[in-house]
């Protein structure tokens, strides 16, 4: 059994088996845990990445440091209900890629970590121990494991809450009041429009070659505004309730962008993501009483903060831009 983890009063207790429904197959919840891994490193370590498979990955799902000298690796293996030693084979696979790859392209790993979404049965426990002490010793690096019991614990902080409520929050918001009214879509003036046309979102649109973007600007504009309201009220939930939705609608893009990049399919990106979050729609979280429209302009936030693209130079761009 995993060590318990206590968990705060009012907070859903986290379930990994989330990311098959989410993923919807075998292949989806990998997919989906891993990004949710990425994001956990990311929250918990600087400077953390991932690394799109073109056609290999190098061993690496997300890394901290510098491909040109010392990184660390998290390696995310979706092994459910339970790890046993069926899956030895897949990590030292695992690590033997990372390892060959960090030889072929001149960087060192000075530390591994295999993010599991599950306990070691006693077996694999014991294989474990052994196996971590010899590789440490013939690498010279450091293993580390965060399994259930440490994934739990990371998310519960503060540094993994967005993480938590992005990724498995969503699946447990409270039904809507009969009587809750969502907002009122609005429609753009034409002087905002067209102050939009500079926008960050509006340029990685027409990079990625969208030619009418007057929807666009129509979501965008109504997310900005509900974003607005709620950073000018700072009620606390619904402060809370929107960094959720940003975290989960960040979590969608940033999954179908590195499938895209993987695939050389970016021109799918957008419609992709748009699919995806029509199908996110109805989990995000209540208290925001969003339109789809409100849910589609997020994204476009997500853009115009330079947090997403439309084409794989996306960062570039948004490097380079200044909002006329």
């Amino acid at each position: 059994m995993p060590d318990s983890i206590a968990v705060p009063v009012g907070v859903q207790p986290i379930s990994f088996d989330v990311h098959a429904v989410r993923g919807g197959s075998a292949g989806g919840a990998r997919d989906d845990f891993e990004s949710m891994v990425a994001l956990l490193a990311a929250a918990t370590a600087p400077g953390v990445r991932s690394v799109a498979a073109n056609p290999g990955d190098w061993g690496i799902d997300a890394f901290a440091g510098n491909l040109g000298g010392v990184i660390t690796v998290w390696q995310s293996k979706y092994f459910m209900p339970a790890t046993t030693k069926k899956h030895t084979q897949q990590v030292e696979k695992s690590l033997a890629n990372a390892l060959k790859s960090a030889a072929e392209n001149g960087h060192t790993i000075a530390s591994w970590i295999l993010c599991i979404p599950s306990s070691m049965d006693g077996p694999m426990t014991a294989w474990w121990d052994r196996w971590k002490k010899a590789r440490e010793s013939e690498h010279n690096l450091v293993i580390q494991l965060w399994d259930e019991t440490a994934l739990r614990k990371k998310l519960l902080s503060p540094e993994g809450d967005d993480v938590r409520r992005g990724f498995y929050e969503t699946y447990a918001q409270a039904a809507p009041s009969p009587v809750e009214q969502l907002r009122l879509v609005l429609e753009v003036e034409d002087d905002k429009a067209a102050a939009l046309g500079s926008a960050l979102f509006i340029r990685q649109m027409t990079e990625a070659g969208h030619e009418e973007l007057d929807s666009a600007k129509r979501q965008f504009f109504n997310a900005d505004l509900v974003a607005r309201e709620i950073a000018h009220k700072g009620v606390p939930a619904e402060v809370a309730a929107l960094s959720s939705a940003d975290a989960t609608l960040h979590g969608l893009w940033e999954m179908q962008f590195n499938e895209c990049a993987a695939e050389n399919t970016i021109p799918a990106l957008h419609p992709r993501v748009w699919r995806d979050v029509r199908n996110e729609h109805d989990k995000l979280p209540k208290a925001l009483r969003l339109e789809l429209v409100h849910s589609w302009g997020l994204v476009h936030r997500l853009v115009d903060n330079r947090k997403a693209g439309w084409v794989k130079h996306w960062r570039q761009i948004a490097a380079e831009h200044t909002d006329g």
